[in-house]
Formats: C-alpha cells, structure tokens, sequence
C-alpha cells in the first residue's frame, strides 16, 4: 500500500547537486529527512548511485499545490538558469526555519 501523500503544512522545493554535477529539483515537507534518504541511496531512482549530493537551493512553501508547481516549473528550466537561481537564493537558505517564503 503507498503512503498517503501529505498536504498540508508547509513544504520545500529543492535543488540538490549530484556527484557528478547534474542537478535534481524535488519537494518535500521534511528536508533533512529527505536528503539523508537521497545519500542513503533511497528516495528517487535518478539519485541512486549519484551520491553524495548536496542542497544547493531551497525555498518554503505554505501550499502544497504552490510547491508542486514551483517543483515543475524548475524542472523545465535549462541548466543555466538554474544556475543562477542558485545564485541569487538567500545565503541563510540552509536555515530550515529561515527557508525563502514562496506561498
């Protein structure tokens, strides 16, 4: 049986870099959680054998309906302007309780 997904909360849209530089974009409600499961070789198929990765950008959301959308609209950005979405994020971005307010 699948887990039932959570909506409700708040929720992160993140960038993460991958061992061999290739960037990955996903959402979670709980990050930390989720990048130790990406370097523990679990959680998205893409990231298996590409760790260690490292979070590059993220940024919260209060709607899960925003963070999805937030999550495909970066995945359809060409590389260079992920890079500079990266760029240009808050250097306090790491910060959980800090994270950029996307609602």
């Amino acid at each position: 049986m699948k887990k039932k997904i959570k909506r409700t909360g708040s929720f992160i849209v993140y960038i993460v870099q991958c061992s061999r530089g290739t960037f990955y974009t996903g959402y979670t409600s709980e990050l930390e959680k989720r990048i130790k499961l990406h370097n523990n070789g679990k959680g998205a198929k893409y990231l298996r054998g590409r760790a260690p990765i490292k979070l590059v950008y993220a940024r919260k959301y209060k709607y899960y309906k925003n963070a999805f959308k937030a999550e495909i609209a970066i995945k359809k950005l060409p590389r260079g302007k992920k890079e500079k979405l990266i760029r240009n994020c808050s250097p306090h971005r790491f910060d959980i309780s800090n994270l950029g307010r996307g609602d």
